[in-house]
């Protein structure tokens, strides 16, 4: 059997079960810290996120991708020097190569920093969004679906937490009032233009835990010991993944899991809305004092030459955002010199 005709055996979830009583619980967070060691992704439900906010979302998702080219380019991503705004089919690369899809990157709605001597580089990376000036509904639905999507995984952040044997609130202190959120509307286009199999490529979630909302269309698929599988859509579902922050945390007990998005065939097409909860960006990733059993199972994290994992997460992140957005990095980081660098920008975030 090859890889791509493995079935999927995604865990499913429920988070009301954490309500459930103190013997379901007990259950509950087994199961989700079993979840997110062999596996790294799950289905949810249980999540408080209305169907109809959702429906909202790909609704919109689908009618900012059918306007014309100059509208969407009007709120390019290369003007924002907070990677913030809509990015062109196969403009963004994962690991050197193009990807396949288009997107639009947005974020907390916040004032654009002062950069006063001394400011690191990473608080570039707060400001407003660009909004598209055809469609100015996206603005509220997707403000609401990031004050649920976070709310949901903040949630879920303490539960991750008791399933470790550490005290509720141990993680919060990474989120507090302002933790770094992304949201990015996706549009995969079908075959018929391209002979790219890589809508994205495989890559790692850089925060601490992602929430997916998906169309009816697969494509998505995530790597396991048995080889790539499918994380098919799936009714009343969304899709939790583990992100990088959440391994540095638990010294490589949970694992981030590589995972990527197929072309669709010719004459199909996917949309996706991908949310990403991360820790503040003046934040440092503590390591977890694991109980003695569950600290002989952490291997700690992975070392990848190719992509260093940084505690300091404002470093982190723009790590990740230079390295996928190159023409942001010409634009308004020529003036940091470890804007292609990656050596370079782990040794910045130690000094």
């Amino acid at each position: 059997m090859g890889d791509l005709e493995l079935q999927s055996t995604i865990p499913l979830l429920d988070l009301g079960r954490f309500e459930a009583g103190p013997t379901e619980r007990k259950r509950f967070l087994a199961d989700l810290r079993h979840a997110a060691r062999e596996v790294g992704f799950f289905y949810v439900t249980g999540h408080g996120i209305a169907p109809e906010l959702q429906s909202d979302v790909l609704h919109l998702t689908r009618r900012f991708f059918a306007l014309p080219l100059p509208d969407k380019c009007a709120i390019d991503i290369a003007n924002s020097p907070h990677f913030r705004g809509y990015t062109r089919v196969a403009w963004e690369r994962t690991r050197g190569r193009e990807d396949w899809r288009e997107q639009l990157d947005l974020g907390a709605e916040e004032s654009s920093p002062s950069m006063e001597d001394g400011a690191p580089v990473w608080m570039r990376l707060h400001g407003p969004n660009q909004w598209p000036a055809r469609l100015p509904e996206l603005r509220g639905i997707v403000l609401a679906w990031q004050a649920c999507a976070s709310a949901a995984l903040v949630r879920l952040l303490r539960m991750f937490a008791l399933a470790l044997a550490e005290d509720e609130t141990a993680l919060e202190p990474l989120c507090g009032e302002a933790p770094y959120i992304r949201t990015k509307l996706l549009h995969y286009p079908g075959r018929q233009s391209t002979d790219a199999d890589q809508g994205v490529g495989a890559h790692k979630d850089a925060g601490l835990l992602s929430l997916l909302l998906q169309d009816a269309e697969p494509g998505l698929e995530v790597r396991t010991e048995r080889g790539w599988i499918n994380v098919a859509p799936r009714a009343a579902t969304l899709v939790v993944n583990i992100g990088e922050l959440l391994e540095l945390a638990s010294d490589g007990y949970l694992r981030a899991t590589l995972h990527r998005v197929m072309t669709p065939p010719a004459d199909r097409e996917r949309f996706s809305a991908a949310f990403f909860l991360s820790a503040r960006l003046d934040a440092v990733v503590p390591i977890l004092r694991l109980s003695e059993e569950l600290a002989a199972q952490a291997r700690g994290p992975e070392r990848d030459p190719n992509n260093p994992l940084l505690r300091e997460v404002g470093w982190n992140a723009l790590k990740v955002r230079l390295r996928s957005h190159p023409d942001v990095a010409r634009r308004h980081y020529a003036d940091v010199p470890m804007a292609d660098s990656l050596p370079r920008l782990a040794a910045l975030s130690r000094e």
